[in-house]
């Protein structure tokens, strides 16, 4: 018989965009976690925003989906959808919830009314995000002070952004490293259709907005003395000012895909002679993790977040000169197929060895376990200034 510590959790996941994912890494990290606590005897329910479901559905791999309308507005969606998303959870009887995203901190405490635990994953430092004009920076600013008095808990996968927090707002979120699923795919469709041979491209992949510095690879692909290709995998709403200046390249080498997501995703990040994050902001991101796993050698824009998920297995240009450096950091790769092949290998084993998503889960699921205890032995419960790292 399973004891109160050990019995089946009731568990909620707000502020996403829902499951299955199909657009960051906030969606991959719900569904992952969803899954598999799922498969260890849990019930996970997932709050989805209508608009982004490609199909009505009630459940998805066991996880339980709950679907609500929302504002289509740039700024207030995702609040608005996690207002909605809270008050429903007041009725269920969940034992604990997992709220995603730093700007939702003003509204996380709305499922302690009913004395349900809260965890708030604040991911990167958003307001650092070019998007972002200058009142939503400031919002974003006072909603990361806040998050430790609305949420009992407070969850990054980054140390870099712990010691922002501890310098900043004196308290330690608890460390929980992003996971990641290798899915190695051989040379297919995808590939065929794109017009691209195995180990013959440089590949990014994430929204393209402007913090997330695609730029530079094309930038930096002007004036380098290669054959082969750059691929551009992604896309944004919002931002058709920097898309039409970033597909306004006469290049033909460089080859925008739009979104790719499942096979044909994997078959792309598989083949890859390298991946390049040239991301400014943000923490542990999805897409360098999957790159590293599936045996690309990685050069990454020179953040701590990026250095700190690299770890030494991969290579670093200087972000702040842009294309100009990644230029020489790419030519020094591509001139060198014996450096590729090791730190592809390094990357690897990285990532088998930090980011594994059943790791990853275990600490979510202990962590939900030691909230539920708190919570009935009447304890405070677990607060982010008692977390470690």
């Amino acid at each position: 018989m399973l004891t109160r510590a050990d019995r089946p959790l009731r568990l909620a996941f707000l502020g996403t965009r829902g499951i299955p994912a199909g657009y960051s890494g906030f969606e991959t990290c719900a569904e992952q976690l969803g899954v598999r606590l799922v498969e260890r005897g849990h019930q996970v329910t997932v709050y989805c925003r209508e608009h982004f479901q490609t199909e009505p559905r009630d459940s998805y791999l066991g996880v339980r989906l709950v679907t609500f309308p929302v504002v289509r507005h740039k700024y207030l969606e995702t609040l608005h959808h996690t207002i909605v998303s809270g008050v429903h959870a007041l009725t269920e009887g969940y034992d604990a919830v997992l709220t995603f995203i730093a700007g939702n901190s003003v509204v996380a405490w709305i499922p302690r009314l009913a004395g349900v635990p809260v965890a708030l994953h604040v991911d990167g430092l958003d307001w650092r995000r070019r998007k972002w004009p200058e009142p939503a920076k400031r919002y974003l600013r006072f909603a990361e002070r806040l998050s430790r008095h609305t949420a009992n808990v407070v969850v990054t996968d980054s140390h870099a952004v712990v010691d922002f927090y501890r310098r900043t707002y004196g308290f330690e979120p608890t460390y929980i490293p992003y996971g990641s699923e290798v899915r190695r795919r051989p040379p297919g469709e995808t590939l065929a259709r794109f017009g691209l041979e195995p180990g013959r491209y440089i590949l990014f992949v994430g929204r393209l907005v402007p913090e997330n510095c695609a730029h530079h690879l094309v930038e930096a692909f002007r004036g380098l003395d290669t054959g082969m290709k750059c691929v551009i995998v992604g896309d944004a709403p919002y931002v058709e000012a920097y898309q039409t200046a970033l597909r306004a390249t006469d290049d033909p080498r460089v080859v925008f895909t739009g979104y790719v997501f499942g096979d044909g995703y994997a078959e792309l990040s598989s083949s890859a002679y390298a991946f390049v994050e040239t991301s400014e902001v943000g923490g542990t991101h999805p897409a360098l993790l999957e790159a590293m796993g599936s045996g690309s050698a990685v050069i990454v824009n020179d953040t701590a977040e990026n250095l700190e998920t690299i770890a030494g297995a991969g290579l670093a240009y200087d972000g702040r000169s842009g294309g100009a450096a990644l230029r020489e950091v790419l030519k020094g790769l591509l001139d060198d197929p014996a450096r590729r092949d090791v730190l592809a290998a390094a990357a690897k084993a990285r990532v088998d060895a930090t980011y594994a998503w059943e790791a990853v889960t275990d600490r979510y699921e202990e962590l939900f376990r030691e909230m539920v205890r708190r919570r009935r032995g009447g304890a405070a419960p677990p607060g982010p200034s008692s977390a470690g790292s």
